[in-house]
Order: structure tokens, then sequence, then C-alpha cells
């Protein structure tokens, strides 16, 4: 079977189409990632800001990312143990329930260990032992999270500085042409602020987003938990005998 060659016209100009489109395309996705004076040269300090503020948002987006998974609620207030607990307590087996307390690694488990080991000293040093452990490792988490603050505060910072600079890049080709620039001229140092400007808002937006997120979510399950070791902790409660005199046996045990 043979082909005419009005049959390969259409393909020769999906070839020709393509092949100068393709420039254009990656001329323009440079742009975003490469920042170049009006001769075309690479400009070194306007793509240096561009990469820095790259790194930052994969920083960040594995921050985020790692903080999730280190606030989910079953590492703050797994189910599991909280039934657990409250059955050894019912059950009078207090110090099982220390130990399973004590050999858990979630938020409520480590304040729940710290409260009980006040036991013996009654139950005043528990509940004071309760509130500071869980204001502490409270705040121990949102420290953690404040990195992503600081990186969302900083790199709109970081993206202004890059437009500060491509403006003066803009202003110096102006001056340097006695004030009739060619917009080819203009076009590198307005890049490159355009360009640094992104970058900046797209590190900050996400990355405060996710601290504001992972701070709700903290202050809510963390929250919940310490509301639960206190029920939790009823049990350690002393009771009154029919004598009015207070029953201190099941602190000690």
């Amino acid at each position: 079977m043979k082909f005419r060659p009005v049959c390969w016209l259409p393909i020769l100009l999906c070839v020709s189409g393509s092949a100068s489109a393709a420039p254009t395309a990656r001329s323009f996705a440079a742009a975003f990632f490469i920042s170049r004076d009006a001769d075309g040269s690479v400009e070194v300090l306007g793509t240096a800001v561009t990469w820095l503020l790259l790194c930052l948002s994969a920083g960040a987006v594995g921050l985020a990312i790692a903080m999730a998974t280190d606030n989910r609620r079953s590492t703050i207030l797994p189910e599991g143990l909280v039934d657990a607990i409250r059955g050894e307590i019912e059950a009078k087996r207090y110090r099982e329930a220390m130990t399973k307390a004590a050999a858990s690694e979630s938020f409520l488990g480590r304040i729940l260990s710290e409260a009980m080991q006040q036991a013996p000293h009654g139950w005043t040093a528990v509940v004071r032992a309760l509130e500071q452990a869980s204001e502490e490792r409270t705040l121990a988490r949102l420290r953690r999270i404040e990195v992503l603050n600081i990186i969302g505060q900083v790199s709109p910072m970081i993206g202004l500085f890059g437009t500060v600079y491509g403006m003066i890049l803009a202003f110096s080709a102006i001056v340097a042409s006695g004030g009739a620039a060619d917009p080819v001229m203009l076009a590198g140092g307005i890049g490159t602020a355009l360009t640094t400007t992104f970058w900046g808002l797209v590190v900050a937006i996400p990355s405060l987003a996710a601290c504001a997120m992972l701070r709700g979510r903290i202050d809510a399950v963390t929250a919940e938990a310490t509301l639960a070791a206190e029920d939790l902790l009823g049990g350690f409660r002393p009771r009154r005998d029919k004598s009015g005199s207070r029953e201190e046996g099941r602190q000690g045990e």
C-alpha cells in the first residue's frame, strides 16, 4: 500500500508545530526555575534565591507530613489504651494499670504514668503532676511544629529580597540605556522579581496553613486526652469510710 504525498501533510504539520512549540514551552517552564539576563545568560543571585525557596518548599512539605503523622489521634489518645487502663482500675489492679501506662509511648500514656507515680503522695500531688505533664508535653509538640511557622514567615521575606533585587536590575537597565530601555532589557529584572515573589508565596501559604491546622489538632486532641486521663485517675481518688476518715490504701498500691 502506497501513501500519497498529501497524506503526509497533516503529519508533517503536527511534527513541525510541536517542534516549534517545544522551545517556547521549555523556556516558559524554565522561567520559573532559572532567572536570565537580557542577553540570555543565567542570573546567578536570582536563580539562587529561587532554588533556596524551592528547597524550603520541599522541606516544609516533608515537615508537614512528618508532623501530621506524629500528631495523629492514635499517637495522642489511643482508644485501646483508655479501655485497657480503665479495666485494670475497675478491677483494682492499680499496679498493672501503672505498668500499661508506662509502657505506652502515647501522650496519654506518658501523662498518666507521671501522674500515677505521685499516688503515694496523695490525690493533690496526682492532679498537679497530671496538669504539669500535660502542659509540658503539649508545649513540646507545639514547639516542634513552630518550624513550619518560621518557614512560612521567612519565605515571603526571601521572595521580597528577590523582588527588590529584580527591580534593581530593571532600573539599572533603564539607567544604562539613558531612559529609553528596550523591553527585552527590562524583562530579565522584572522576571526575577515576579518569580521570586511567586515562589515565596508558594512556600509561605501551605506552611502557614499546615502550621495552623496542626496547632488546632494538637490543642483539641491533647485537651481531650487530658480529660480522659482525669477521668481514669478518678479511680485513684481516696474515698471516705463510714467513720469519715479517708481510705488512703489504694494510693500506695
